[in-house]
């Protein structure tokens, strides 16, 4: 979680105590904060202390050349502690100066407000901690050693004054890409701020704009141009006066000039409204800088509390431009680059005592990548490391995704996928050319167990022939085994007509070795084959449209029942079968591609094995695709003529007790949703019709290249999403919204007739987008290199 604090001291001084000291609370699902009281008492001897060590730090930093300009400074030491003062003693002070300031703030009277914190705040948990207070000498105290910050390591401090508005802004400026920074290297006598310039050069998706002691004039009008983020000074700075009264700042700005915050009002006040969010002053004693920029609302500003030397100030600003710039948020950044400065303690002790940031409690602090357009714009442009970071992501889970569908591992997935697309197209009518007769459990047990031969007898097969025949009808299917002759001559003589065709059964290596003979009355052009080709989880979905001759098999048909049946209702329109040069079969123009050995999710198919992939006709079941009448309507007449004339009318068993002829569809696996086999016939032969005389689409698939290049689109989608949103939050919800994309392009290109990948790409949009938004965090703070 993520917490503002803001801890104000109220009025007084050290001498008569802080009586009202007020805590409020915000975390970042509540407007409204919480809010805890104490006081503390007068503590005379922590200013002395203070002011003790102020004087003996800077005795002591004398000759290690640090940023302020020295005939500015107006500050007494006692001869004795020039004299006598040794690197012990002054380790002693700090020392003393840290218990004093922790005892102050355990006593019983603050306490409360320090529990009530702790109460609500987690170790882990962000805090943005502002000390406000009227005295200003209250603020000068190194508050980075309140224990507190010990027991919360994502907490920092910030100062503020007591009155505070959020800065007026002016008309928004365009959206940009890089942070803009204005850049002043003042006066550097004795000091060396080319190493600044350095730090800054090397910052990423930044415009930098240097001013190299630049005269009140050019600094004005630089100031004055819209459009500048970060204000940054580095040279020599002072607090004019008094230090402990907290007098106006100024800086150097060249060898001859300085200039104080108020002389530089307008301009400071015009950058504000146009959007300047930091100043950073790389200089000594910027307190009172600090205090005249916030007179104008500016929402941050770095500074250093005390005289700082130069190799301080250096390290600081690498250091926490480092972090800022690689994602840290401002606070986060200060703490990590004032902390990483203990690392010069022994050669500069208090070093981590002096950066501060003086924060405005009316404004956010942004990121970086906020600066740089990122919320004003939905596009950013990335580094080269972030470009090598998405394309080397998504080359990688490319391969991987694409070696996994190429062995077949993601098959199970994909077909699964498959039918969901499929359950979910929008309704089709009915196929008016069809009408399938079922003859159902109540029909085959009113036969009779001596009359009925496998399913109905020959006597009521005749009756309904009869029937059907008188409505003329345009072709008649039968989707019964009948492998004897039959003893009725009149059925001998139908089974023998034009528009009749029967089915036989191709032998089975596993499952049935043998197969079924036709009925020896149908002519050998009138049979086809009743097979179907199921996949491995028993689910019918492609078209077997002819099998190669087999001189062993009892069935020697070539072609499957439904071309039989199509063909024979296409060549009365005058629409003739052929063969293409690639033992395609087609109709008229249209061709029935037969399946390759690379097929969409199929990675194991034999290619040109005569099957192509079933388009179900769309409804709510796959049994609603054409108009069905039971046996027993038929024959007590319950049927209109007209649903039998001009159609195909195929019959078969719908009895999931007497016949094993039950199916599994992309609509469902279960017992319910499973259909008999003479539906599964109706739904090819409505597949060829439609695709011939409605131009219907027959499913299709791309090339395994361009199947690759839609799965490596999609996996440098998921790598520049998780780029460009680093917050978790908005990661979660593109990533959602994409997937939501992915599938709806999926589901209108199926309704076209093309299954184009969508789990493939899915797991790659996943892969992507959470390898780059691991390698982001782990790789946001990048190291700029130094001298």
């Amino acid at each position: 979680m993520r917490y503002l604090v803001v801890l104000n001291l109220g009025n007084g001084d050290w001498q008569h105590g802080l009586p009202t000291v007020i805590a409020q609370l915000w975390d970042e699902d509540s407007p409204n904060p919480m809010q805890f009281t104490g006081s503390l008492p007068a503590a005379p001897e922590l200013e002395a202390l203070y002011q003790r060590w102020q004087t003996l730090y800077e005795a002591l930093y004398a000759s290690k050349g640090w940023r302020s300009s020295t005939r500015s400074l107006t500050f007494e030491v006692d001869e004795d502690d020039l004299t006598h003062i040794s690197q012990t003693e002054f380790h002693q002070l700090c020392e003393d100066l840290q218990t004093a300031l922790n005892q102050w703030l355990n006593v019983e009277t603050f306490r409360h407000i320090d529990r009530q914190l702790r109460t609500q705040l987690k170790p882990a948990d962000h805090i943005r901690f502002i000390i406000v207070a009227d005295d200003a000498t209250l603020l000068r105290l190194p508050w980075c050693l309140w224990s507190f910050l010990d027991d919360y390591l994502n907490a920092e401090m910030a100062l503020s004054v007591p009155e505070y508005l959020r800065s007026t802004k002016a008309v928004a400026t365009k959206p940009r890409f890089k942070v803009r920074i204005l850049a002043i290297l003042g006066n550097h006598e004795g000091i060396d701020i080319a190493r600044d310039r350095q730090v800054l050069q090397q910052l990423p998706n930044a415009e930098i704009k240097f001013l190299v002691e630049p005269n009140a004039s050019v600094l004005n009008e630089q100031l004055w141009e819209p459009g500048w983020d970060i204000l940054f000074f580095a040279g020599h700075s002072s607090s004019q006066g008094n230090r402990q009264q907290q007098g106006a700042g100024s800086i150097a700005v060249n060898a001859t000039e300085s200039l104080t915050i108020g002389q530089l009002k307008f301009a400071l006040r015009t950058a504000i409204a146009h959007g300047l969010k930091l100043a950073i002053f790389n200089s000594c004693d910027g307190l009172g800088l600090a205090r005249d920029l916030a007179d104008l609302h500016l929402p941050q500003v770095i500074v250093m509390r005390e005289p700082v030397p130069d190799r301080v100030a250096q390290e600081f600003l690498k250091h926490f431009l480092t972090a800022f710039a690689g994602g840290a948020s401002l606070y986060t950044a200060v703490r990590e680059a004032r902390e990483k400065l203990q690392a010069l303690e022994t050669d500069f002790p208090c070093a981590t005592w002096l950066p501060v940031l003086c924060q405005n409690p009316a404004e956010v602090p942004l990121t970086w990548q906020d600066w740089r357009g990122a919320r004003s714009s939905p596009l950013r442009l990335p580094t080269r490391q972030e470009l090598r970071t998405v394309l080397l992501s998504s080359l990688v889970v490319t391969g991987l995704v694409a070696g996994a569908r190429l062995l077949g591992w993601l098959q199970p997935l994909e077909l699964w996928s498959f039918d969901r697309l499929m359950q979910s197209r929008p309704a089709e009518p009915p196929d008016a050319r069809l009408l399938a007769i079922t003859i159902t459990e109540q029909d085959i047990q009113a036969e009779g167990e001596k009359m009925r031969r496998g399913s109905i007898s020959d006597r009521t097969l005749n009756q309904l022939l009869k029937k059907l025949e008188q409505h003329q009808p345009a072709a008649i299917g039968l989707d019964l085994y009948r492998d004897a002759a039959t003893d009725v001559p009149e059925l001998a003589t139908r089974l023998k007509q034009n528009h009749l065709f029967a089915v036989c059964k191709r032998p089975a290596a596993k499952s049935d070795p043998i197969g079924v003979l036709p009925p020896p009355e149908v002519p050998e052009s009138h049979l086809g084959f009743s097979d179907f080709v199921r996949d491995a989880d028993g689910v019918v979905r492609r078209h077997l449209l002819v099998l190669p001759a087999n001189p062993s098999s009892r069935c020697t048909a070539a072609y499957a029942f439904s071309v039989q049946l199509a063909n024979y209702y296409l060549e009365a329109q005058g629409i003739q079968a052929t063969v293409t040069r690639q033992n395609d079969l087609q109709f008229g123009n249209t061709v029935f591609r037969q399946l390759q050995s690379r097929t969409g999710a199929y990675q194991a198919l034999v290619a040109n094995s005569g099957q192509i992939l079933l388009n179900y006709r769309a409804a709510p079941s796959p049994r609603d695709l054409a108009q069905q009448a039971t046996l027993a309507q038929v024959l007590t007449n319950q049927i209109n003529p007209n649903a039998i004339n001009g159609r195909i009318v195929l019959i078969g068993i719908a009895a999931p007790h007497s016949s094993g002829d039950y199916w599994t569809t992309p609509f469902g696996k279960t017992d319910t949703d499973r259909i008999p086999g003479v539906l599964i016939h109706a739904q090819m032969i409505s597949q060829i019709l439609g695709a011939v005389l409605d131009q219907r689409p027959l499913l299709w698939v791309w090339s395994t290249w361009v199947e690759t290049i839609w799965l490596a689109g999609w996996a440098l989608i998921g790598s520049a999403l998780a780029w460009q949103f680093r917050r978790l939050e908005f990661l979660i919800l593109t990533v959602g919204i994409a997937i939501g994309i992915l599938i709806v392009l999926c589901q209108i290109c199926l309704i076209q007739g093309g299954w184009i990948p969508l789990t493939p790409p899915m797991i790659a949009l996943l892969m992507t987008s959470t390898a780059v938004a691991l390698l982001t965090a782990t790789l946001a703070k990048p190291e700029l290199s130094h001298d």
